[in-house]
């Protein structure tokens, strides 16, 4: 029995409270409460959560760990889920070793990074003042947090603000550029007039500068955007990196320049429902006119096939994944079987912070630097002064014992 024709109007009233939004780590509310912090710091722009260490009355030792990239509201519950309740327990273990553990959130995910950088340079000055002791504070953050962290660090070094900071830390940051699939892009531009959700978080300050090719339309070239040429020149204006603190990093791909097994050109997405059928995505392929979407919606115009030109295949390249394909299938297939929509992700993930981005040793321009045997390299190649990578491609910001222990032990052992 064939589906029946649904309205514009009636997609939209759908999916009206129901937007696609891309991000990592757990998407179901914490099933557990995130322990009671012991002071709630109120900052310009952001707020932190403040643990003392196990057995401590005051702040010790302090580790300030910044939240990454998503729509709204930091929500400390999430965090607590995504980086203390799986594998291993960064934020437990941190505070059983004797460190106060300062989580930053921020009040606008997705607004420029400058301006969040305001919250992070509040919280090391406040943890600086009230910390117990001389100890100097471990800074740095989760993706996009290790970017805020970063900015705000080099930004009070040029203004010669001691940040007292003696190790800056970064997991799965996109330091050279991350990436969301030029489908998916023009995917979330195309279907704006039925929920406008997708197209601003892709549209939003924050993914302009983390991304490293980007749409404004679902018709326009792919390209770097200005306020990402802007934060590239800020930072190099101030020196790129912080120069006092040891810098430390981890990716969540490997270093072998081994891919995740998605092939150049895969059918990631097909639309299936009477509303949707005609619409497929496919995997990055290199070359000129490069076909990475069909896109077509119930009662909106029918495009043309979305092209590239010259890109290198990023989709399948080592680091750490993003289910984009799979979350938008998913969202999709949410809906009620009368408004059409069901759809089929063949391929759920996709290459979000290549490798060679996390640890800081190539641009993620070529493919030769994307594939690039990491492992090979001599270790001055990054611009990070310690670096580990996954023993496999695994889900971005995904919390490990291998890669948050390391990073626990560093801090432990630098401090």
């Amino acid at each position: 029995m064939s589906e029946p024709q649904v309205t514009e109007q009636q997609l939209r009233e759908a999916l009206a409270d129901q937007p696609v939004i891309l991000a990592p780590g757990p998407h179901e509310p914490p099933t557990r409460i995130p322990p009671v912090p012991n002071d709630v710091w109120d900052l310009p722009g952001g707020t932190a959560w403040v643990y003392y260490a196990e057995g401590s009355d005051r702040l010790t030792k302090p580790v300030i760990a910044a939240d990454g990239f998503n729509m709204g509201p930091s929500d400390i519950g999430m965090l607590w889920q995504g980086l203390d309740w799986g594998e291993y327990a960064f934020f437990s273990e941190l505070r059983r070793r004797g460190h106060g553990v300062v989580v930053l959130g921020f009040h606008e995910r997705s607004v420029a990074i400058q301006e969040n950088a305001e919250a992070a340079i509040a919280a090391i000055m406040r943890a600086g003042e009230e910390r117990q002791g001389d100890h100097r504070l471990a800074v740095g953050g989760f993706s996009m947090g290790g970017l805020v962290t970063r900015y705000a660090l080099a930004k009070m070094e040029t203004r010669r603000l001691d940040h007292q900071t003696g190790v800056y830390w970064s997991y799965d940051t996109p330091h050279r550029g991350a990436w969301i699939p030029l489908g998916l892009q023009a995917f979330a531009h195309y279907s704006r007039k039925l929920n406008d959700g997708f197209s601003r978080q892709i549209n939003s300050p924050a993914a302009r500068q983390l991304l490293a090719w980007h749409i404004e339309e679902w018709d326009d070239k792919p390209r770097v955007d200005e306020l990402r040429h802007q934060l590239l020149a800020e930072l190099q204006q101030m020196g790129n990196w912080p120069a006092i603190p040891l810098k430390i990093g981890v990716a969540n791909g490997v270093g072998t320049g081994l891919g995740n097994g998605i092939k150049p050109g895969d059918h990631a997405v097909e639309g299936k429902g009477l509303s949707i059928v005609g619409t497929h995505l496919y995997a990055q392929r290199g070359g000129d006119n490069q076909i990475v979407a069909n896109l077509r919606l119930v009662s909106l115009p029918p495009a043309k096939d979305v092209p590239t030109d010259d890109l290198p295949e990023m989709d399948g390249a080592p680091g750490g994944t993003l289910e984009g394909f799979g979350i938008l299938a998913d969202k999709l297939n949410e809906q009620p079987p009368l408004y059409g929509l069901k759809t089929d992700a063949h391929v759920r993930h996709h290459a979000f912070v290549p490798s060679v981005s996390a640890v800081a040793v190539r641009e993620v321009t070529t493919d030769a630097d994307l594939y690039v045997d990491i492992d090979g390299l001599a270790p001055e190649e990054s611009e990070l002064d310690e670096f580990r990578l996954a023993s496999q491609n695994e889900p971005h910001t995904l919390m490990t014992t291998e890669l948050g222990g390391w990073i626990v032990e560093r801090i432990g052992n630098l401090g």
